[in-house]
């Protein structure tokens, strides 16, 4: 690494971790389902024009991101910093939060609260300090990442302003490790309709839950692609159906996903899954239906030396600051999509802890001022340095 922190910035990131941590408390305690984060968006809209921002460049959007424009009105190259305000539980009363001497500990405390209060924190030193810079910076806070929310925040950014955005970063995860990688995903609501009936008068009329058993033992025998630098999976998350003990189930539903961080493997496991709906419908076992709930595309053709470069230096600040080994990753994160467009994009980590997409997630008070360092070398180092 070329350059330091300042000792001006030193100063604000030392005085900020207190401030911090309350930051993401208020934050973890605001439900944010994907899909209904307009709670947590008005207030990190409200919360960067508190603390500095001009409120003529903050805004929340149609997709439910808010925005912090830097720069970006006279500067056609724009660099992205992003964090996502959704979490993967369906609260929508205050989220339970609790915190000791080692842990900050509630349902999304981590993924990605942590990283949001972080990202907040540098945007409002760059919004007070009003620093220099070749680049437009955008900052988004942004919505749809976790599940079925199907990145759609990161879309609508890209729909609006990817003709601008050079690079993007985002922040999520821990920092021991550095998502490079982008890992695409296929994910099916698929119904399975019968006649029904009385469990003893109209027993041997199909039934919905025995389809999708069935259909799902099929869907498992997958013969996997297999290879030594790529990674394909699959899963069932969720299934339900049927209405008594004594009724032959009528309807069954289920959610199926694939995955993996080749796009020809992606392609493999769509044919496979369209062969066993096929045998199911040949087979008689139900009226299927098949909705397509989320695609995930995995990484386009980037500039790998701009890339390798992003890369190379995250992982070097993430180890400097941090004095972990740092490693390279694969993950579904909001580079998915501006990779997929020819966007150079990496997935940073700002905190340590446990317990990801459980309810007992946790992270460590102390790994928070690592977090702020290493946000506030990678953002800053997009302006004209100044001690």
């Amino acid at each position: 690494m070329d350059q330091v922190l300042s000792d001006k910035l030193e100063a604000y990131l030392a005085r900020s971790v207190a401030e911090t941590l309350s930051l993401i408390e208020r934050l973890a305690v605001i439900p944010a389902p994907s899909g209904m984060e307009d709670a947590r968006a008005l207030f990190c809209r409200d919360w960067l024009i508190e603390n500095g921002a001009d409120s003529a460049c903050v805004k929340v959007d149609a997709a439910k991101n808010t925005l912090f424009f830097y720069n970006c009105e006279d500067t056609k190259d724009w660099i992205l910093f992003s964090a996502h305000t959704d979490v993967v539980f369906p609260d929508t009363e205050p989220l339970p939060f609790w915190r000791d001497d080692t842990y900050l500990c509630a349902p999304g405390v981590g993924d990605d609260t942590a990283s949001l209060a972080v990202l907040l924190m540098v945007a409002r030193y760059v919004a007070n300090e009003k620093p220099s810079s070749k680049y437009g910076i955008l900052f988004a806070a942004n919505a749809g990442e976790e599940g079925l929310g199907n990145l759609k925040g990161i879309r609508k950014i890209m729909e609006d302003y990817g003709a601008h955005i050079r690079r993007a970063y985002t922040f999520d995860g821990q920092f021991d490790s550095v998502v490079t990688k982008c890992v695409g995903s296929c994910r099916y609501e698929i119904i399975l309709e019968t006649e029904g009936g009385h469990s003893f008068n109209h027993f041997g009329n199909r039934n919905a839950i025995c389809a999708a058993a069935r259909l799902i033992t099929r869907l498992e025998n997958c013969d996997i692609p297999q290879k030594c630098d790529g990674k394909t999976t699959f899963n069932v998350g969720l299934i339900e159906g049927g209405t008594s003990v004594n009724t032959v189930a009528q309807r069954a539903r289920f959610l199926y996903e694939f995955r993996s961080d080749e796009e020809r493997d992606l392609e493999r496991m769509r044919i496979f899954f369209e062969h066993c709906i096929q045998w199911a419908r040949d087979e008689r076992l139900a009226e299927i239906t098949v909705q397509t709930v989320g695609i995930r595309p995995c990484g386009g053709a980037v500039d790998r030396e701009t890339l390798e470069e992003m890369i190379a230096e995250a992982v070097a600040v993430s180890e400097a600051y941090s004095g972990l080994p740092c490693k390279r990753t694969c993950g579904s994160t909001d580079c998915n999509i501006p990779m997929s467009l020819g966007i150079p994009a990496i997935c940073v980590g700002a905190y340590l802890g446990e317990g990801q997409h459980t309810r007992e997630e946790r992270i460590r008070a102390d790994s928070i001022p690592i977090g702020l360092r290493i946000a506030a070398r990678l953002i800053l180092g997009y302006f004209d340095w100044e001690e």
